[in-house]
């Protein structure tokens, strides 16, 4: 461990400094030579030469606030991120034996990609999901698809995340079902849900029901996991689908943080205690191409959220104010020009990421512009985070860039920008009355426009695209090819199960999800019985539909 080599220490850093040494010996560290490759020993934190309450205030200690040094005290010293790879496609059977393949070859947690009839609500036979079953994502439409999915894989030894939104409660009430099929109690689950729908209005467009009505069923998550599920991040905010839409790095993080901050204080009008719910919420940001913007915006995030917690929302314990955020290599970066490029892009992102202090990791394939990951291209994507764990040794010493005139003035000047966001998102009412004005997907959509015009002017250049082209250019790498078979099979199990099941306690149980939509019952409860009798997605949704509507968004120019 580091020790300031000369300069002024106040007495509170020097407590401070003393509480994270404590901290980090006591969470320990990897069994692992920490040398650099010529053998030249590196200190786990290395600090400035004054060390003093505004440091404290700014900066920190690691595991301490405000975190923008990272989020544990010993971060990658004691463990890696999570090596968390996006994957699903085809049928739940075909996804199953492609996570068993990541798992042995050293994934350490798995992440669920649906296909869009899933993401939309809608079961693989319904006639919106025709030509889309399985193109994706991995269908799943009822609880059997589910099982199918996690046979053979033990849902108490792994870390699960799953991107879904809309319908997320539902397959969280599926996921919680095949657990305890399994043997598994619900409080001993780990992972994380999505389930951010603020992100949906404003970027993404995968929403079901209106605005109010969705926060009303996310909040009911929200209560749901802390008092069932207490090691599971019950939303994952997600800023990297704001960024995908084509935002700034900004726009990013304030959005995304705007949002969180929506959740929190529909937490707290619920009557929930803060310290209660927020430790278990979760992030989720992109990592783009501008290297230090990109670690810049990480630990501003951690800075601002922690600051908000303490400051506005009253939180007074230490893991409602530490942000904790898993991280996925930007796809709109990537180009069906030359597509081995993306290896290359994919790793720099994928740094800057571990560089900012992401605590999980997804590295997109080269093939992804074109197609869903081939096992070879998800192979070199998987080994290129191993890379940067095991090769390079960034993963060495927190924070390394800590420090960079650089690095710490674009740090201050996100988070000035982003706190003017905030104000203008609080002048419009919060983040619901601004949605429904149109004001995030405006901001957004300038944002592409700008981005667009330099790259077709040549302002920006795009290595394949708009220069360095390869006219006689041909692709010749493999694509993974998703048969029109699949989506016949997913009817044909969904027309077999609604043989097999128990009618009349299916029609019990959406007659009792219909009831408790105008309640104050927590949604769950009734959804999770639903899920047990081999209620479908679609069926479930189709009743909720009837009674709490839909959304339709408003022209935005």
């Amino acid at each position: 461990m580091s020790s300031p080599r000369s300069g002024r220490i106040s007495a509170a850093a020097r407590t401070a400094r003393r509480q994270w040494e404590d901290e980090a010996k006591s969470a320990g560290v990897r069994d692992y030579s920490f040398n650099t490759v010529s053998g030249q020993p590196v200190d786990m934190l290395y600090l400035p030469p004054e060390s003093d309450d505004n440091y404290l205030e700014k900066w920190g200690f690691p595991g301490q606030y405000p975190f923008t040094r990272g989020a544990y005290p010993n971060m990658y010293r004691g463990r890696f991120w999570t090596m968390r790879q996006f994957a699903g496609f085809g049928t739940p059977e075909e996804t199953n034996e492609r996570y068993k393949f990541l798992l042995r070859h050293g994934q350490t947690g798995l992440s669920v990609a649906y296909d869009m009839p899933t993401l939309m609500g809608y079961d693989a036979d319904d006639n919106c999901s025709l030509g889309e079953v399985g193109r994706c994502g991995v269908n799943v439409s009822s609880l059997e698809d589910m099982e199918t999915l996690f046979t053979d894989i033990d849902l108490g030894a792994i870390s699960v995340s799953q991107t879904i939104n809309g319908p997320a409660f539902i397959l969280l009430a599926f996921y919680v079902a095949t657990a305890e099929n399994q043997g598994v109690p619900r409080c001993d689950l780990t992972g994380t849900l999505q389930a951010d729908i603020l992100k949906e209005y404003i970027a993404q467009k995968e929403w079901i029901f209106p605005p109010r009505e969705s926060m009303r069923i996310v909040t009911d998550m929200v209560e749901f996991c802390t008092d069932e599920m207490p090691r599971y991040n019950s939303i994952s905010v997600s800023g990297y689908h704001i960024r995908e839409a084509g935002s700034t790095a900004v726009q990013e993080l304030a959005f995304t943080l705007a949002d969180g901050f929506a959740y929190i204080e529909h937490g707290i009008d619920r009557g929930m205690d803060v310290d209660a719910f927020a430790p278990r919420i979760s992030f989720f940001f992109n990592s783009h191409l501008d290297f230090f913007e990109e670690i810049a915006k990480f630990r501003a995030a951690r800075r601002i959220w922690a600051r908000w917690m303490k400051n506005r929302y009253g939180a007074r314990d230490p893991r409602s104010w530490r942000l904790r955020f898993h991280t996925q290599t930007a796809g709109c970066t990537l180009t069906e020009q030359q597509p081995e490029n993306n290896i290359s892009r994919t790793a720099f992102q994928a740094l800057a990421a571990v560089l900012g202090g992401t605590n999980s990791l997804h590295t997109n394939a080269m093939d992804e512009t074109i197609a869903l990951p081939t096992e070879k291209a998800a192979m070199i994507a998987l080994r290129t985070q191993q890379l940067i764990a095991y090769e390079t040794g960034v993963a060495n010493v927190i924070d390394p860039l800590a420090g960079s005139w650089f690095v710490e003035s674009m740090t201050d000047a996100m988070e000035e920008q982003a706190e003017a966001y905030f104000q203008k998102i609080d002048e419009l009412g919060g983040v619901i009355p601004a949605i429904e004005a149109g004001f995030f997907q405006r901001e957004i959509a300038r944002a592409a426009y700008d981005y667009q015009r330099i790259v077709e002017t040549g302002q920006r250049i795009v290595v394949g695209v708009n220069e360095f082209v390869n006219e006689a250019e041909t692709l010749d790498i493999p694509i993974l090819k998703i048969s029109a078979e699949v989506e016949q099979q997913q009817r044909k199990k969904l027309e077999s199960l609604r043989t097999r099941r128990n009618s009349v306690a299916v029609e019990a149980a959406l007659k009792r999800v219909s009831e408790v939509c105008h309640s104050s019952e927590n949604i769950l409860y009734p959804v999770i019985e639903a899920a047990k009798a081999y209620a479908t997605l679609g069926e479930i949704v189709a009743v909720m539909k009837e009674e709490l509507g839909i959304w339709v968004e408003s022209t935005t120019f």
